[in-house]
């Protein structure tokens, strides 16, 4: 699966810098920023122009923007240029209530031609390649036009009209949030469309080596965006190309422990907002999982609070469980 373009998902609180250079050393091909609002860009409010802040060292990189007027839009996107990214993209697809609730996001399923409005704006505002993230649709109703057209196949066309150079979707309504299972069979009738020429990127539920071949296959899609899968396993990309990763709890540990290190260096030195950074790291991240008589060893590794107790800790987890994982 080597030849195969596997992305980092954007994702709030998640993809900083920090995670992102570690995804790239696995072998992230692409990796995106936080969202970025553009209204809060334009306003030049500090904690959202830090998340413009790239290396070449992670390149090729993508920085997403989102919101629901086509000025400010287009506004942000000129701001977002001067960082110089390789690609602008579109968040039309975050399902979260502060986003889709007003009118941004997946928000703008309902309204299309604003959603076609917006992305016109961006494109045209930027020399920079545009790209976009969106979903199904905003819940089942809304899955098939009354011709029968399945609504992303209808929308992909129109985005790619607008100028955008390449799609990425997500396998679920906006009504489905996270739940149930990501439906790729619509991404592949996207794909397969004879009209559309921009590359389509699936995104949804891969978490193994296996699925991703499989969707590879079955579906055609140019790359794979990679999420929730990643939390506390950023080699899942070495894993899922066949490329060397660690094997060991000793040597997963060790990355973890890095990751926290590059955490607290992003939160500017502040050891505890490094550490409270990166939980939603320990907590999902499979290292852990099934391990025997760990509930209170997570608990404490959760509520660690300096670096010393969570590395502690994390070799307290290597001594006891590390024989019977390595």
């Amino acid at each position: 699966m080597t030849n195969h373009q596997l992305y980092l998902a954007p994702m709030e609180d998640v993809t900083d810098p920090a995670f992102r250079m570690l995804c790239k050393r696995y072998g992230a091909d692409r990796v995106y920023t936080e969202f970025v609002n553009a209204d809060a860009l334009v306003r030049d409010i500090a904690s959202t122009t830090r998340k413009l802040t790239i290396h070449d060292e992670e390149r090729p990189v993508a920085i997403q923007i989102y919101g629901r007027e086509p000025e400010a839009m287009a506004d942000a996107a000129r701001i977002v240029e001067q960082a110089h990214p390789d690609f602008i993209d579109i968040n039309f697809g975050c399902p979260v209530k502060k986003v889709a609730g007003k009118g941004a996001g997946a928000g703008l399923l309902k309204d299309v031609p604003k959603m076609l409005e917006i992305t016109r704006a961006v494109v045209n505002a930027v020399h920079t390649p545009v790209t976009a993230k969106t979903r199904l649709g905003w819940d089942e109703n809304s899955l098939y036009l009354p011709d029968g057209t399945p609504f992303i196949v209808d929308l992909a066309e129109r985005l790619q009209d607008c100028g955008i150079q390449e799609l990425a979707i997500h396998g679920r309504t906006r009504s489905q949030m996270y739940r149930g299972e990501a439906d790729w069979t619509l991404i592949g009738e996207v794909k397969n469309c004879p009209r559309i020429r921009i590359p389509i990127i699936g995104n949804g539920d891969v978490t193994t080596p296996e699925r991703a071949k499989e969707c590879f296959e079955r579906y055609g899609v140019d790359a794979i965006m990679i999420g929730r899968a990643t939390f506390g396993c950023p080699w899942l990309f070495a894993e899922m190309k066949g490329l060397p990763a660690p094997q060991t709890m000793t040597e997963k540990v060790a990355v973890l422990k890095e990751h926290v290190l590059a955490a607290i260096e992003w939160c500017g030195s502040d050891e505890r907002k490094g550490i409270v950074h990166s939980r939603r790291h320990f907590a999902a991240s499979p290292v852990f999982k099934g391990l025997a008589d760990f509930k209170q060893t997570r608990i404490a590794l959760l509520r660690a609070e300096t670096l010393a107790e969570v590395f502690a800790i994390m070799d307290e987890i290597v001594a006891k469980w590390g024989a019977n994982n390595e």
